[in-house]
């Protein structure tokens, strides 16, 4: 017998109202799954109702009609199964270094009792993201893909069953960007942690993903869901099947 999803998304649909009262459709009979041990991206022009599903599936925002599943039963409140990465480098607690960011949450949840495991646990997912050496500096001390680093070692300290990603490496220069992309990607699989992304970034859909879901709008609906077979594959395959990618969302006329 197959697995259940990690996550299942199922005929979500959000609405808002528009400043005379008129609802304004978000989005519409939204279904997928994401599978253990695997990274599914989103991708849409702006407006389509990317962010609003990711807070959705965490339990921060309600949807009009539908569910979220994990591990088979409904998602009616936010848990430390599932956890949310963002762009905002501003994440960490400003007056903790990064160990004592990493080691917070694992001792504010109960996550782990003990201190002394709680602290090997954090140098642990330091040492994943590249920060050795760096733990006992502060956030003003860092570089932006520095602090990046550390929230994504204070994010998967958690363990969480699910990561979902809100554009969290946009505001990053390109090469930064790329190595947090491979980074971000490579501690999950170490771990079996599944994740969702929400990009803008065809590109970074691309090297991240095993599969692509393609969002239409007016209302935000999905267009496609693609299987990424190039995710490991010579430059050339995967720029293919970016302008593939690419193709489909110019089809969609972008007012947003």
């Amino acid at each position: 017998m197959n697995e259940l999803p990690v996550i299942s998304v199922q005929n979500i649909e959000k609405h808002f109202h528009m400043n005379d009262g008129r609802p304004l459709e978000v989005l519409h009979d939204v279904s997928f799954d994401v599978d253990q041990n695997e990274i599914v991206a989103v991708i849409g022009h702006s407006g389509c109702g990317k962010t609003t599903l990711l807070r959705i599936i965490c339990s921060l925002a309600s949807a009009d009609g539908g569910f979220v599943l994990l591990d088979g039963s409904k998602c009616t409140k936010p848990s430390k199964d599932i956890l949310m990465l963002f762009q905002d480098f501003n994440q960490l607690l400003p007056w903790k270094t990064v160990f004592a960011n990493v080691v917070h949450p694992l001792r504010a949840t109960g996550a782990i009792k003990s201190r002394g495991e709680a602290q090997r646990h954090a140098m642990k997912r330091i040492s994943d993201v590249g920060l050795t050496g760096f733990e006992h500096s502060y956030p003003h001390q860092l570089s932006g893909g520095m602090k990046q680093r550390a929230a994504v070692a204070r994010t998967l300290a958690l363990q969480p069953r699910v990561l979902l990603m809100d554009e969290p490496f946009a505001s990053l220069d390109n090469i930064t960007r790329s190595t947090l992309q491979l980074l971000t990607r490579r501690v999950c699989e170490k771990y079996g942690i599944s994740a969702l992304l929400v990009t803008h970034s065809v590109e970074e859909a691309v090297v991240m993903a095993d599969r692509i879901v393609v969002m239409d709008k007016n209302p935000g609906r999905i267009k496609a869901i693609m299987a990424n077979t190039v995710k490991d594959a010579p430059m050339e395959q995967r720029l293919q099947f970016v302008a593939e990618l690419l193709r489909m969302l110019a089809s969609q006329e972008d007012v947003g």
